[in-house]
């Protein structure tokens, strides 16, 4: 299939996520007001400023002229201003309620200004509010450059401060300025033990998180915000047990608490778990948020849960936020990885609003689903609105191609990934292995798994799948040798693909092999590397070895029985076979034509043929 109009140049840019499904109020910002106990000083303020408004009347302007000349964005106070908007006086109240209300750092420059001309000193309390101004616009220069120059700082200074290089990653300047303000002799407050654990999450610092929680724990700070981000942290650094242990120590729980452990289970691959918890919370009392039902659909999409997946749309439609462009974005995910491709269509029709995450989710459905073409003609129409492409999206184009087995197709868009250097890319490069693997051009696979300064699990999968489709298990195990020396640790589907290279080649010594290596992890438990333990020992002739993997096997399901079945049958266990066709109805599962014509052509006499034939009929 050739493209009537090429889909590139491509306008790569990497879409920026939806708003991570974690905590987004734990910041919950007071940084910019200072101390609450101001509330009710402000309010007789804003008495006071209505008979000095004559008087004052002149001095507003110094605030649009401080630095010379006016900005639009903030000329008149009132567009600051919710509502009737006090008049800005030249004392430190009212420059730090002007500050509040900037909408661009040009606003907060003038206040500045304004600041060091009219007041003796600045004082905590107004630099504290410029700190906060300067950080809101990102210009963490600025604000320290105040910081430095305050004779006294508060904890909410060192807060402000650590808050604004927190925002920018600096974890580092985080870390040292938290020492800096203990060495100080100042106290952190609930606000400075969040911010730091958010910045040990994202740089994964488990030891200094670790003390941090310490520490509210000795200094009594926990609450649900503090103890929200301390399960979250733990969560980010993928102890899921510490942070399950964290949230039920919880005096009490708010939608954020629950939303942070729900997300927690979903992004460590615990779907189930967080289904569970699911209800639990709503049973509660507690009302979902947009981020809530957007990792709950995550989790129904990992766990095939469709049904509880369409409950949860039909409970969205009904609420205000049904046109959330993240949650339409995770229905239309939900649906196609359920294989309800043409639900996730529907659902992406109706969005008001799409995104690349949109558009990439629905491409990968059809992609997924087999219908590469119907993925193609949605890249178009998703290039003519000139929506932005992500590697995600190029991910779904390959893998397009694969089902289709395109050949031409697959290599026109692999020149045009080399033409964006994108050809680096691990999910890129994992996923054109599996093209050329699938498309049968072996020679184009190995030259990309060379050429990729990092390879991991998928990308020697697709590798060894790739061989064994082809007849080259020799190859295939001589992959497996290749990607351990490589010190990439195998995953299921590796130990599955290389078993059925084991099975092809009656391979029993490097089958065994691998046994060794499943019994030590986890992936014994795992339902396909099962079966290619079981098929790979019954075309060995081993097939005591064989029932012995089938009886430690934790469940068993269709294709378990079938593999075992067939195996007796194979090595001329006629019997066997039929006792276990017995046992496989017991289980509750439908003998098919399949199991019952193996079973037939492996018995040898009338009997058992016979009893075969009454076996049906009961």
């Amino acid at each position: 299939m050739v493209l009537c109009c090429s889909p590139f140049p491509l306008r790569i840019q990497t879409c920026p996520p939806p708003p991570p499904l974690h905590p987004s109020s734990l910041s919950r910002s007071v940084l910019s007001s200072g101390e609450q106990g101001r509330s009710k000083k402000s309010k007789s303020h804003r008495v006071r400023a209505q008979d000095f408004r004559s008087r004052n009347q002149p001095l507003l302007a110094q605030f649009h002229r401080a630095d010379g000349h006016g900005d639009t964005a903030d000329e008149d106070p009132g567009g600051d201003l919710p509502g009737s908007a006090p008049p800005l006086l030249p004392d430190a109240e009212a420059v730090a309620f002007r500050l509040h209300f900037c909408r661009s750092v040009a606003g907060v420059r003038r206040a500045h200004a304004v600041a060091l001309r009219s007041l003796d000193s600045l004082g905590v309390f107004v630099s504290n509010n410029l700190i906060s101004g300067y950080v809101k616009f990102d210009e963490v220069a600025d604000a320290r450059k105040v910081f430095d120059e305050m004779p006294d700082r508060s904890v909410i200074s060192w807060t402000a401060m650590m808050n604004g290089y927190q925002k920018l990653g600096r974890h580092d300047e985080v870390a040292r300025l938290f020492l800096d303000m203990l060495a100080t002799g100042v106290q952190g407050n609930s606000l400075t033990f969040v911010c730091l654990l958010k910045s040990c999450g994202e740089q994964c610092d488990a030891k200094l998180g670790r003390q941090v929680h310490c520490c509210i724990v000795k200094g009594g700070w926990s609450n649900v915000i503090v103890d929200s981000a301390v399960a979250h942290f733990y969560a980010q650094c993928g102890d899921v047990a510490a942070a399950s242990t964290v949230f039920d120590r919880m005096a009490s729980r708010d939608v954020v608490s629950w939303t942070t452990m729900i997300t927690a289970y979903v992004q460590h691959g615990h779907g189930d778990k967080a289904l569970q918890m699911f209800p639990t919370m709503v049973a509660e009392g507690f009302r979902p948020n947009e981020f809530t039902v957007c990792s709950v659909l995550k989790a129904c999409a990992e766990e095939k849960a469709l049904r509880l997946g369409k409950q949860l749309h039909g409970a969205v439609v009904k609420k205000l936020y049904k046109y959330d462009i993240h949650v339409g974005s995770a229905l239309v995910s939900m649906y196609a990885r359920c294989g309800e491709v043409f639900d996730a269509q529907a659902v992406f029709d109706k969005m008001p609003r799409r995104n690349t995450i949109t558009w990439t989710s629905m491409i990968s459905g059809y992609a997924q689903s087999g219908y590469g073409e119907e993925a193609i003609m949605l890249f178009r129409k998703m290039k003519m609105r000139r929506v932005f492409v992500n590697n995600l999206t190029i991910v779904g184009l390959l893998s397009a191609c694969g089902s289709m087995r395109s050949i031409s197709l697959g290599k026109e868009l692999h020149a045009q990934i080399i033409k964006n250097c994108m050809e680096d890319n691990l999910q890129i490069g994992s996923t054109l292995v599996w093209l050329y693997s699938k498309c049968g051009v072996h020679t184009y696979a190995v030259r990309i798994l060379e050429a990729m300064p990092d390879r991991d699990a998928v990308a020697w999968t697709a590798m060894i799948s790739g061989y064994n489709n082809l007849g080259h298990n020799v190859e295939a195990l001589k992959s497996l040798d290749e990607m351990l020396w490589d010190g990439v640790t195998p995953n299921t589907y590796t130990y599955s693909s290389a078993l059925k290279a084991c099975a092809r080649l009656e391979a029993l010594r490097d089958g065994r092999r691998i046994h060794g290596v499943v019994n030590k992890t986890q992936a014994l438990s795992n339902i396909f590397v099962g079966c290619s333990l079981i098929d790979m020992y019954m075309r060995c002739g081993k097939v005591d070895e064989a029932r012995r993997v089938f009886d430690a096997m934790p469940e068993h399901n269709l294709v378990t029985w079938k593999v075992m079945i067939t195996g007796f049958t194979q090595n001329g266990l006629s019997e066997e076979a039929l006792k276990y066709m017995y046992l496989m109805r017991q289980e509750g599962y439908d003998v098919d034509d399949f199991v019952l014509s193996t079973v037939l052509m492996s018995c040898g006499d009338l009997q058992l043929k016979s009893d075969c034939v009454s076996f049906l009929a009961q």
